[in-house]
């Protein structure tokens, strides 16, 4: 049986990724700085995701996701500097945080995986997104760097989502319009689903992906690689 950590554990993308790996008998260790709202067996309810905020773990885990980020649009002139510190942290340091925390953890696997989560902002390039762009950006340096780094025993990877169905993005989908006007800028005319992100994590947490690291995996609808001719 396999065990993996959940880091930002309260959001909608973990809820299914949760339900996911249970089905197939995993077991999930859960952190938040939110309350338990889906049931996790194995709970903590941090103030941070610093090191010195992260609970001691003396149990093998086989896979680490580190879900929590943000979604903080602005023109570049109104973000503040302590704007692109927050995101930073939240996105970047965190995880940094997370990995550095619970490395001999993964070592103890004969083979483990860590999955981070970007953002199609990196690669496409979109207005008002400096600040996010800029500290998922640095989520895809760090996996390329970590999974060089620790090949061949942890295998390092990342999704790369576009607007998913969230509490997260409900701002951009609070009317008929807006969900209207999302799906059409997306080559396959949808907004995403947290299951279809979760999918996505389950293939690179197991061994179904045991050649793959290093990799940014696109789940965007194909947002990221393609021009909408509709739009």
């Amino acid at each position: 049986m396999k065990t993996y950590l959940f880091v930002g554990a309260s959001s909608a993308i973990a809820n299914e990724t949760f339900r996911v790996l249970t089905e197939k008998g995993a077991t999930i260790i859960a952190i938040s700085t939110k309350e338990n709202s889906f049931g996790y067996d194995t709970f903590y309810k941090v103030e941070g995701y610093q090191s010195n905020l992260l609970p001691e773990l003396d149990i093998t885990i086989d896979g680490i996701v580190y879900f929590p980020g943000t979604i903080n649009l602005k023109p570049f002139h109104r973000l503040k500097p302590e704007e692109f510190q927050h995101d930073f942290e939240v996105n970047a340091l965190g995880a940094v945080h997370v990995i550095q925390k619970y490395l001999i953890n993964l070592k103890k696997a004969p083979s483990s995986s860590v999955v981070l989560i970007s953002s199609v902002a990196v690669q496409l390039g979109l207005p008002f997104h400096a600040s996010i762009a800029m500290a998922k950006g640095a989520i895809e340096g760090l996996t390329k760097s970590l999974a060089a780094e620790f090949a061949p025993s942890i295998r390092v990877n990342c999704i790369a989502p576009s607007l998913v169905d969230t509490p997260l993005g409900e701002k951009f989908l609070s009317t008929p319009e807006k969900i209207e006007a999302m799906q059409k800028r997306n080559p396959m005319q949808k907004i995403g689903e947290p299951l279809e992100i979760a999918k996505a994590v389950f293939y690179l947490l197991t061994e179904d992906s045991s050649w793959v690291t290093g990799q940014v995996l696109s789940v965007d609808g194909g947002m990221g690689t393609l021009k909408n001719t509709q739009s």
